[in-house]
């Protein structure tokens, strides 16, 4: 397999990483704007794509700064390879366009949302789906972290999540926590949003907010941060008989009856599942369950109409 990626970051090197798990032979080409990029090992380095002939490739994948993607996706449309988009999309909704060309085009394509391959967010989705009669009260959604960790060694201050017009920002970063109530209960009929960056970290991006989706029934609460010292990411359903509690970071579901469903599995270990499911895809000329359209969707829950202030 030959594989072409933009954006050899931290990210990336982890698509890499599995990439050549599942396909040792997998032939990869990076695309650097440095002629003095580091070298990783089972990557070629090239500095132009007229170096290759992208026709020759079996996919593409996007992993450089989200406010590339759109100039990225752009250039790699006429070639119709299959495209692997590290979420979030795009930085803002002025995407419409390029969509419709990817559509157009029948280019399959797959925005990468690990989550969706975690054990306990597969089983609580398959539970609710297949009990519809199920009433559900109310959604509580969590994540807080604190970004200073995030990568060691490096001034937080200085990398993307920190940088608005890279793409930074809690609620665009930590765009997994809609994007699986959107998988899971489709899109919101009436999304409200409060952000704030104002917290001690004393960075310019969006490091607080607050949603409240309305899926009809029920109403989910998001809440996302920056700033948390002690990590916690969970997802709550209430239940008209029960409270399912989700830890995320446990990959466990705890009700009024104790432990309902536990799994070993780490969140680091559903990059290995994401690509063999978009390998299979690509090997099987089928669309993904994520495709570009619907990280648009997930986009416009994230962002305002007119973009995030």
């Amino acid at each position: 397999m030959k594989i072409l990626i933009a954006g050899l970051g931290s990210v990336g090197r982890k698509h890499v990483n599995s990439i050549l798990k599942i396909i040792p032979s997998a032939e990869i080409f990076a695309i650097r704007s440095k002629i003095d990029s580091e070298n990783l090992h089972g990557v070629r380095n090239i500095y132009t794509l007229s170096e290759v002939s992208l026709h020759d490739f079996d996919f593409a994948l996007i992993s450089n700064p989200t406010s590339e993607h759109k100039n990225t996706i752009s250039k790699l449309l006429e070639y119709n390879i299959p495209l692997f988009i590290e979420k979030p999309l795009y930085i803002s909704l002025d995407v419409e366009n390029m969509i419709h060309s990817v559509e157009k085009r029948s280019i399959m394509t797959y925005v990468a949302c690990n989550l969706r391959f975690l054990d306990c967010m597969i089983y609580i989705r398959n539970t609710i789906v297949q009990n519809q009669n199920r009433k559900i009260n109310e959604l509580n959604v969590y994540c807080g972290s604190y970004l200073p960790e995030w990568r060691p060694n490096v001034d937080f201050r200085k990398v993307y999540s920190a940088i608005p017009e890279l793409g930074g920002g809690v609620h665009i970063d930590l765009i997994h926590e809609l994007d699986y109530l959107y998988w899971i209960f489709g899109m919101p009929i009436e999304v409200n949003r409060k952000f704030k960056r104002n917290s001690t970290l004393s960075i310019t991006a969006i490091d607080y907010a607050n949603y409240i989706l309305d899926f009809g029934g029920f109403c989910a609460s998001v809440v996302l941060n920056y700033y948390r010292r002690d990590n916690k990411r969970s997802f709550e359903v209430v239940f008209q008989d029960d409270t399912w509690n989700v830890d995320l970071l446990k990959n466990q579901i705890t009700g009024k009856e104790g432990i309902l469903f536990y799994s070993d599995q780490k969140i680091s270990d559903t990059y290995d599942k994401q690509m063999e499911y978009f390998i299979n895809c690509v090997k099987n000329k089928i669309q993904s369950f994520n495709t570009i359209s619907d990280g648009y969707n997930v986009l416009k829950i994230c962002l305002d109409e007119n973009g995030t202030k």
